[in-house]
């Protein structure tokens, strides 16, 4: 009996090995882009006022010859959507809903290994703002880029059993929430900017945006709106080294008049995009509000509710005490609601109520340009 219980295992091995070897057929990666779509779909519906609850995967199994979710994955999913609910209901409370929402998912590569299929895609995804206030954009835009891994059963069906974004900067609206983290220590002491309060209404606090001004934030605006997806071929790109969230940000203000600093004598005291490279400052998060802080460049703002064209916001997702994304305001509505755009994931005029009720529990940094 012990010898009989003992070969069980190794003849179904044995028989899992005799399975053929799984193939990447053009079908097949249709089957995977459709599944990824269909996942992310029922995440962005979820975010849309009054939606009914889709059932846009399960058609997709049907449609992809029996591509599916493993049983894992589609509880997680159950839950991303559950606390995508609650992302749309803190929307609300913060005033602002969406009426309609669209992805669409291209695949991007897929590599086989074994019976494993690692398939990147990239998603995007477009959000109309209810009028709710009535002074709303009219859209906000994003572009994301995942990473799907697929499992190949012995009977030759694909199963869909890790997800996960690929972009450094803040997670995408129809993102779940993730589960705080316990915050590390913080290292020795920074230069550093203060919070900024995140409560609705802000107190006054008007910007002169007048052509009698230093800068012209307009034109500041109007690059990070141009280049928000379709990337300034004159500068480099840091989404594989950290992040381009900060250098986009600094090619920005540099188009609305602020002067580049080559020499200096002191730390964090220049700011530059040469040739050969750029200053920390220029591409770094927490280098940039030192520089801007040190030179008076930037003020900090009591309530990021209060940034208006050209201002900045700055995140700390997870409270650790250094901020982790730079994004400038491009729109800002008449009933005082900031809109940004940014890159990682490239972001177009999403509402600070919408970061907020994405990262409840994150600190924010308000700067005035």
């Amino acid at each position: 009996m012990s010898l009989s219980a003992a070969l069980l295992p190794l003849t179904a091995a044995h028989a899992a090995a005799q399975a053929p070897a799984p193939v990447l057929t053009a079908a097949t990666t249709d089957a995977f882009g459709r599944i990824a779509d269909s996942v992310l779909s029922d995440r962005t519906a979820a975010l849309v006022e009054g939606a009914a609850p889709s059932l846009k995967t399960a058609s997709a199994v049907k449609a992809t010859g029996g591509v599916r979710l493993a049983a894992d994955l589609a509880k997680s999913e159950t839950g991303a959507v559950t606390s995508l609910h609650g992302t749309r209901s803190r929307l609300a409370a913060l005033g602002e809903a969406y009426t309609d929402g669209d992805t669409k998912v291209t695949v991007d590569s897929t590599r086989l290994r074994g019976r494993t299929a690692t398939v990147l895609v990239t998603e995007a995804t477009t959000l109309t703002y209810a009028k709710i206030r009535g002074d709303e954009p009219a859209t906000t835009g994003f572009t994301a880029h995942h990473e799907l891994v697929f499992t190949a059963a012995a009977d030759g069906t694909w199963q869909l059993t890790r997800e996960r974004l690929t972009d450094r900067g803040p997670r995408p609206v129809n993102e779940p929430v993730a589960t705080a983290a316990a915050a590390p220590v913080r290292p020795s002491a920074v230069i550093d900017a203060p919070k900024s309060a995140t409560t609705y209404p802000a107190p006054a606090n008007p910007k002169n945006l007048g052509s009698g001004t230093t800068y012209n934030y307009a034109a500041m605006a109007t690059y990070a709106e141009k280049y928000w997806k379709n990337y300034n071929t004159a500068y480099r790109r840091y989404n594989s080294a950290g992040g381009d969230c900060t250098n986009y940000l600094s090619q920005s203000l540099y188009a609305g008049g602020w002067k580049q600093v080559t020499n200096s004598r002191e730390d964090y005291d220049t700011w530059y995009s040469v040739t050969s490279g750029e200053s920390d400052t220029w591409i770094g998060v927490n280098e940039w509000s030192w520089f801007t802080q040190t030179t008076k460049r930037t003020t900090a703002l009591a309530n990021a509710y209060q940034m208006d064209i050209g201002d900045v916001l700055q995140m700390d997702f997870d409270k650790d005490g250094s901020k982790d994304h730079s994004m400038m305001t491009t729109y800002r509505s008449s009933s005082g609601v900031p809109y940004l755009t940014y890159h990682d994931a490239d972001t177009y005029r999403r509402s600070l109520s919408s970061l907020i009720a994405s990262y409840p529990n994150s600190a924010y940094y308000a700067y005035r340009s």
